[in-house]
Formats: structure tokens, C-alpha cells, sequence
């Protein structure tokens, strides 16, 4: 227990703490006199003594933890942008050990007496042939799966994890509001609270004896292995999500690291001869265990939701023949309905012989007689809701309706009674939260999480507490911009709840083979938007200075060679010729600024940016945490606001982008240094090969196709582009010389800026794909590969530097051309036989 010491109850009252209880409502910290409760007290006293401002910094220092480790939850619509940070307030949430007994008593009964009315009700219906339960209950309920009726489950077990949220009635006793029955999200939320929480209060967390949370996840992997023993003595196990557009995609990823386990999505995995295979880049590889993340009735477009291109087709037989566990059982949302709670009390004395622990809000189900009198008699005191979750179906207020309005949804109720349950409103319990204006109430519901083991049900020691926006909404929604808060459970030594209740496993073996061709296409296009930016970074840094034409600047281009590299590039109208000196000014500096800032300017290094964290995001499993941070860190670096000021803008954005650089340094040694070398890396270092080997011969060609010139300032500006300066300086003592420069930079494979170097380390990541080796004939890939870099070895550099009769470089054109095509060809060819399952490729090298 949190130790108290002798602090009077009056000492945790204070400027900080002028908090009021919410009247009609229990608060959990405080009496109703504004003295804190016994288990508070110490933490009470220990914030007062911080102050505010500490608190304040201490919650400052947790949001940036949760926003370094990019936990988010994605709201649709939502104008903060799709992925909203996550909300912790820094006072946790506290709960007393005998007070915690009764609710992991109540918790783990509510999970048997549902498992066993689904048992019932996906078996021998006898709840429903016995009339214990009505059968429009079932039978109306679009949340009941009938492809899914007869469908064996390991151990009996349709549950095995179930989630209660639970709120506090006005006299302090628990009760069950809503169960989560269908894919319980949270657990991977809670978790991160605890980890962010412990760190933003460490000497309060330290001095409590607060319930571990590790031992519960151990015991859910442990349990998911188990589930597929029974057909392999290492199981595959795989995450199934719906993808990073979920609103919960952060914990998805967060529970993929945590375990080990894959995440997959529905194209990630077929059916064949009634099993489930895992898409991999060395073929199909069988699948044991499903723990699925989205909804049951888009897990399979073959027998359950036509329109779902979420799913995997096929899923329902492979289940139904015992081929494949999926967790938790299709058709286990139908105990989502609010319907079932006025039976449940009835119905536990017959199924399990004892009286329901914790009793659920009051509720009524209008398809009775009965009850929906009741309903008409106090329709105003009440909350009507849908029986089932539906699209376009929503909780209704009576109290705030007008009498017409009531009328017509008495005449709706009436029409279809079977359709609509109604609750007594709830009067959530209140909490402190820290707000920008000190300590203020907010309602609180606590979702608690009940995993099967094996033998029972073993309920998280905490769970994750939900708070409403502000005092007078009774709300409690992460939509709607709520918040969370760690949940500490004090006092009493662990046990079965905590740990893993049987003998610890090691987890099953990734081997490098076990990469999803998905994460592949990934991995492969990380490298390349990643190069991408660089590439436009390193290029803007260079030309900007030739805006100012200050040698305080570092100018080494000048407006000329900016113009006909950007023209080359492809950057510029074709009436910029017509442009005044002025105007070319105006419009260069425009258009470099856009390359910084403007996300939505296709190929800019923001658009990109964002192309780097579109394809990271389904691979947070995959990279490391300091990893993820660094890419966090160069996000916010290039959000920052444009300076209005001419000469403060360029400054700025010279700065800005030297500080992108280091950044980009340290994102690419990260990837360079933290991940596996299996397939993984090799497609990531394939991509980021292909991508700076088109960057190199698309400069080629800015540089050196774009008509007669004067090469020496376009070859410095190039060698600066390509950070080959001083490569060029300390190995040829001469002025610059196109040959030179063309040797450094296409056929010198030591220079790992030059096209020679990419292109042979490119051959070199290929042999170790797989079945790049075993085959008798090369790959398309690998003798395209082989194809250019013999091509690039063949050439020469005073061929290649030769001008013609019009001070053109016709044979470097020719060859930089060739470089690209064959480039564009690999990539397709890379494409088509690894990351895509449809066709294959038509390409065909030419030799």
C-alpha cells in the first residue's frame, strides 16, 4: 500500500488542489467534505508538495515520451489531423487491493457465463430452445454469425480475452455498463500508460506497491501459443489487422513488437485446401493461430460481409475444419448487445450455479411487454440504444428531446421493439485530472481485461481508465477527445492475475524467412522515399545559396546553373525563359521553398516525408523505438512555420535544412545499425540502392544534357550536390575536368555516392534473396542488375565527357538515359515477382 506517513488529511488541500466534488456523483479521490480518501492520501499530499507548475512539467514530459514513441489513435475526420496524439493525465487512477479482489472476482465470472452462452448459442441453442432466452435476442441480432453456427472451438473457449467497462454508482458500489466481447481493444494503451506513467512520477510509483502489468501480457502470448499446440510444437501466430487506418493500429503494432508475432492484414494470407498460409517472400508458410483485430463479419468476403476487401476468403471453412484458431471466435460480438444484460443474472445461476457478482446498469429490452411499459412510463429518466451496433444507429437522450421528438421515437420503438434497449442513465464517478487551470473532476469509466489461460479467465491488475473531456459530459469517448489515465492497483503480493500461469515457452522462431511480402514492399519503399528526401535536401541545400549571391551564404551555384538544374530536373514552366532577372528570382525562391515546406507539392521533400511515414507506419513493429523517434523528430523539424522576412526566411531554411541532414544521418544509421540482416534489410538496402542510382543519373542529365554550357560551376554544385567535394579535391589535384568528375561519380564503385557503387552493391543485396541462389537461371531482377552494371563497366569516362560539334555531351545523355530505363526495369521486375501475387512480370532483359 502506498504509504501515507502522518500527514493530516487538511495538508493535501492547497492552492493546486482547490478541487470540488462533482454533487450527485462519487469521486474517487475525495469525500464529499473535500478531504481525500485513505488510498489518496499520500498521493494527494505528494502533488501538492510538487506544485502545479512541477506537475505541469512532469506532463509535459509525458507527452513528449508519448509522442517520441508514436502513440496515437486515430479518429476519421478528425481536424487535429487522422492520427490524434494519445491523451495520459499524469494522476493515476487508484484502486485498493480487497477493493480489486471483488472486481477480478466479478471479471472473471462475467468472462466464463459469456464464453458459455456463446457456447450455447453457436452449439445446441438450448438457452433459446428452453425459452431461458428470447429468441428474437439472437435471431435479430445482426452481430449473430450464422456461417459460424457448429464451429469447434479449442477448449471450448470463444472468448479468450474479454474487456468489461465498468463505472461507479453514486453509493461507491461497481457495476458492468457495456461488455467487449468481439476484438477488446486497450491492453497495448494500458501498457504504454503504465510505461510513460511510471516515468513522469517515479518517486510516487517507486514508494507504492503497484501491480505489474508484464505479467499478464506474458500470459496472453503464452496462452495464444498455446491455443495452436495442439497442431504444431512451434506455432505461428500472427496479428491479423485491418490496417494503419484502424483507430487502434498503434496498439496492433505496439502488441506485434511486444510478442513477436507478425502483423498481417487480410492480403497478407490465403486459404488453401482449407488451412491458412502466410504470404512470405520464400512462399505460403502455415498458420496456426489468428489473433484478429477487426471486426468478425469483414474476416471473410467468401461466407460472412460480401463488400469486405479486408478479409481473407475462406476464413470461415478453415475454421470450421479445425485448420486454424482464430481468437477470439468468429460470431463472439454477438455479446455486445446491451439486450442480453436483463438475463444475465438468471442465466448465471443456471449455467454456473451462483448469484452475478457485479450487477450491469439497469436495462430494459423492449421486444417484452413488460418492460417496454416500463420504458413508455419513464422514457424522459432513461437512454434508449440500438440493440446491436449499427452505422447510423446512435445512443438517444429522451430528457433532451421535445415532445415531438419523443413521440417519434416512442412510434420507431413501437415499430420495432425487438430493435432498441433502454438504460438507466449512468452517474460516473469522478476523478482529478490535470487541466490547463489547475486539478479539476472528470467522470471516469475503467475498462478491466480478462484473458483465458488454459483453465481460466486471468484479469490484467489495472486496466485503462477513460476520462470525459469536461465536468458536466458524461461522455466517455477517445473520439470525442477524451483521455486516459495508468491505472494502479495498491497493495496485495500477485498472483495468478499478474503472472503466467503455466510454464513460460520460448516464443516461436522468425526466421528470415517468415517476412510478409507486404512488409517486403514495404521495407523496399522505406529505402527509396527515404533516399528520396535526402536527395531533395541535399539538392535545395545546395542550390539556395545562389538566391543570395552573398558569400556569407557559402553560394557555390549561381543563378544560371540553378536555373538549368532545375530545368533539367523537370522544375520549371516552360515560359520561365520569358522570366526578368527579377522574376526568375521571385519564382526560384518560391519554388525552393515549396520543395521545403509544402507537403502537398508531389516529389518536395515534404511530400515525400510524408511517403516515408505512410509506408514506416505498417512497419512501427519492425523498427526500433529509437528509430521511430528520430523519424518523429524530422517530421517535426519540417513543420515548422515559414519565416516571413526575405533574408530570415533563406537563413532559416539553409539552418533548417542542415539540421534535416544530421537528422536524416541518424534515421538512416538507425536503420543501418537496429534492424536484422534477413530479407527485411536487403529489400530496404535494394530500395535505398535504386532509388540514389536514379537520383545520380537524373543529376547526370540536368548537369550535363541540358545543352552548352559552362560546366565548372554546374560540376561543383553537382559534386556539392553529392557530397563528393572533398573526395574531388584530395584525389585529383587539378582544376575540375568532366572526365574526372564522371569517373568519381558513374565508375568508381569505392565512392558510395556513385552510380558504379550502387548498382554492384544493389547485385550484391540480390544473391541473398531468396531463391536467387538455388535457381539455374538468373531472376529478371538479378540479370537486369547484372545487365546495367555491365553496361557501366564497359564505358568510358572520356568517351562519356566528349563534347560535339555543338558543345553537347551526346553519349553521357545516351548512357544516363539507359541507366534510368534499366533502373525502371529492375524496380518492375523487383515488383512483380516479389510483391505481387497476381501476375507476373513481362519484362525480359535484352542482352
Amino acid at each position: 500500500m502506498v504509504r501515507s506517513g502522518k500527514v493530516s488529511e487538511r495538508a493535501a488541500k492547497g492552492p493546486e488542489w482547490s478541487y470540488a466534488p462533482v454533487s450527485g456523483h462519487w469521486d474517487e479521490a475525495f469525500r464529499p467534505s473535500g478531504f481525500p480518501r485513505h488510498l489518496w492520501r499520500h498521493l494527494a499530499v505528494s502533488i501538492r508538495k510538487m506544485g502545479f507548475a512541477q506537475l505541469t512539467r512532469r506532463w509535459e514530459v509525458g507527452r513528449q515520451l508519448i509522442q517520441a514513441n508514436g502513440v496515437t489513435y486515430n479518429v476519421y475526420g478528425d481536424p487535429q489531423g487522422r492520427e490524434r496524439p494519445w491523451l495520459l493525465d499524469p494522476i493515476p487512477m487508484l484502486i485498493g487491493d480487497a477493493e480489486w479482489k471483488h472486481i477480478e472476482r466479478s471479471i472473471q465470472q462475467r468472462a466464463h457465463l459469456l464464453n458459455a452462452i456463446l457456447a450455447d448459442l453457436y452449439g445446441p441453442q438450448r438457452l433459446i430452445r428452453d425459452r431461458h432466452l428470447p429468441a428474437a435476442i439472437l435471431y435479430s441480432n445482426p452481430n449473430f454469425l450464422r456461417p459460424c453456427v457448429g464451429i469447434q472451438q479449442p477448449e471450448g473457449s470463444h472468448l479468450h480475452l474479454y474487456a468489461a467497462d465498468l463505472a461507479r454508482s453514486p453509493d461507491g458500489s461497481w457495476w458492468v455498463i457495456s461488455d467487449r466481447t468481439q476484438s477488446p481493444s486497450g491492453v497495448g494503451y494500458a501498457l504504454e500508460n503504465r510505461l510513460v506513467g511510471a516515468r513522469t512520477l517515479p518517486s510516487i510509483f517507486n514508494q507504492g506497491s503497484v501491480r505489474p502489468l508484464a505479467g499478464f501480457l506474458e500470459q496472453r502470448r503464452i496462452a495464444l501459443q498455446q491455443l495452436g499446440a495442439h497442431r504444431s510444437a512451434n506455432p505461428r501466430v500472427v496479428i491479423l489487422t485491418s490496417g494503419p487506418h484502424n483507430e487502434t493500429y498503434f496498439e496492433h503494432s505496439f502488441l506485434a513488437r511486444h510478442w513477436g508475432f507478425p502483423l498481417v492484414e487480410g492480403a497478407d494470407l490465403t486459404v488453401r485446401d482449407n488451412s491458412v498460409f502466410l504470404k512470405t517472400l520464400s512462399g505460403l508458410e502455415q498458420v496456426d493461430v489468428i489473433l484478429r483485430r477487426m471486426d468478425d463479419s469483414f474476416c471473410d468476403p467468401l461466407e460472412l460481409r460480401g463488400d469486405s476487401l479486408l478479409g481473407v476468403p475462406g476464413l470461415v471453412h478453415a475454421a470450421r475444419k479445425g485448420n486454424v484458431v482464430i481468437a477470439n471466435a468468429l460470431g463472439s460480438g454477438l455479446m455486445e448487445t446491451s439486450a442480453h444484460m436483463p438475463f444475465l443474472p438468471g442465466l448465471c445461476k443456471l449455467l454456473l450455479g451462483e448469484s452475478l457478482h457485479m450487477p450491469s446498469v439497469a436495462t430494459w429490452w423492449c421486444g417484452q411487454e413488460k418492460p417496454r411499459r416500463f420504458v413508455k412510463e419513464h422514457l424522459e429518466d432513461l437512454v434508449l440504444k440500438p440493440m446491436a451496433s449499427q452505422p447510423g444507429r446512435h445512443a438517444e437522450f429522451p430528457a433532451g428531446m421535445t415532445a415531438e421528438q419523443r413521440q417519434d421515437l416512442w412510434r420507431r420503438i413501437e415499430a420495432d421493439p425487438d430493435a432498441f434497449v433502454a438504460q438507466e442513465q449512468v452517474s460516473l464517478s469522478t476523478a482529478p485530472v490535470r487541466t490547463a487551470t489547475g486539478i479539476a473532476p472528470r467522470h471516469v469509466v475503467l475498462r478491466v481485461f480478462a484473458s483465458w489461460d488454459g483453465h481460466s479467465y486471468a484479469v490484467m491488475p489495472g486496466g485503462l481508465t477513460r476520462v470525459s473531456t469536461d465536468a458536466t459530459s458524461l461522455v466517455v469517448s477517445m473520439q470525442m477527445g477524451g483521455g486516459s489515465k495508468d491505472t494502479w492497483v495498491l497493495g496485495g503480493a500477485e498472483d495468478a492475475s499478474g503472472r503466467a500461469s503455466f510454464t513460460a515457452q520460448t516464443a516461436p522462431v522468425e526466421h528470415a524467412t517468415a517476412l510478409p511480402s507486404r512488409a517486403a514492399d514495404n521495407l523496399f519503399w522505406l529505402g527509396r522515399y527515404t533516399e528520396r528526401v535526402e536527395s531533395g535536401v541535399r539538392m535545395v541545400r545546395a542550390l539556395l545559396p545562389g538566391l543570395s549571391g552573398e558569400e556569407d551564404f557559402g553560394a557555390t551555384a549561381s543563378l544560371e546553373t540553378m536555373v538549368q538544374i532545375l530545368n533539367g530536373m523537370g522544375y520549371l514552366p516552360e515560359e520561365f525563359s520569358s522570366f526578368s532577372l527579377g522574376q526568375t528570382r521571385w519564382h526560384l525562391e518560391r519554388l525552393l521553398s515549396h520543395m521545403v515546406y509544402d507537403p502537398a507539392r508531389t516529389s518536395g521533400i515534404g511530400w515525400n516525408l510524408n511517403n516515408v511515414r505512410r509506408v514506416a507506419w505498417p512497419l512501427k513493429e519492425r523498427l526500433s523505438q529509437d528509430t521511430w523517434r528520430v523519424l518523429q523528430q524530422l517530421e517535426g523539424e519540417l513543420s515548422n512555420t515559414r519565416p516571413v522576412n526575405r533574408e530570415s526566411r533563406l537563413l532559416a531554411q539553409i539552418n533548417l535544412l542542415d539540421r534535416v541532414i544530421v537528422t536524416l544521418s541518424s534515421f538512416a544509421g538507425l536503420l543501418m545499425e537496429n534492424t536484422t540482416r534477413g530479407y527485411g534489410w536487403h529489400f530496404l538496402q535494394i530500395g535505398k540502392r535504386l532509388e540514389r542510382a536514379l537520383q545520380t543519373s537524373e543529376l547526370l542529365l540536368a548537369t550535363f544534357g541540358n545543352g552548352p554550357f559552362d560546366l565548372d560551376p554546374a560540376m561543383q554544385t553537382l559534386l556539392q550536390i553529392a557530397d563528393s567535394s572533398i573526395t574531388y579535391r584530395s584525389r585529383y589535384f587539378t582544376n575540375l575536368k568532366a572526365e574526372f568528375v564522371l569517373e568519381l561519380l558513374v565508375a568508381d564503385e569505392a565512392n558510395p555516392r556513385s552510380l558504379g557503387f550502387q548498382l554492384a552493391t544493389l547485385l550484391d543485396h540480390m544473391v541473398h534473396l531468396p531463391g536467387y541462389q538455388a535457381l539455374a537461371e538468373a531472376p529478371i531482377p538479378k540479370a537486369l542488375a547484372k545487365q546495367a552494371l555491365k553496361q557501366l563497366r564497359a564505358v568510358s569516362c572520356e568517351d562519356l565527357a566528349a563534347r560535339d560539334a555543338e558543345g553537347n555531351l551526346p553519349a553521357l545523355e545516351e548512357f544516363a538515359r539507359q541507366m534510368k530505363g534499366l533502373i525502371y526495369d529492375i524496380s518492375a521486375a523487383l515488383s512483380a515477382r516479389h510483391f505481387s501475387h497476381l501476375t507476373t512480370t513481362r519484362l525480359t532483359p535484352s542482352f
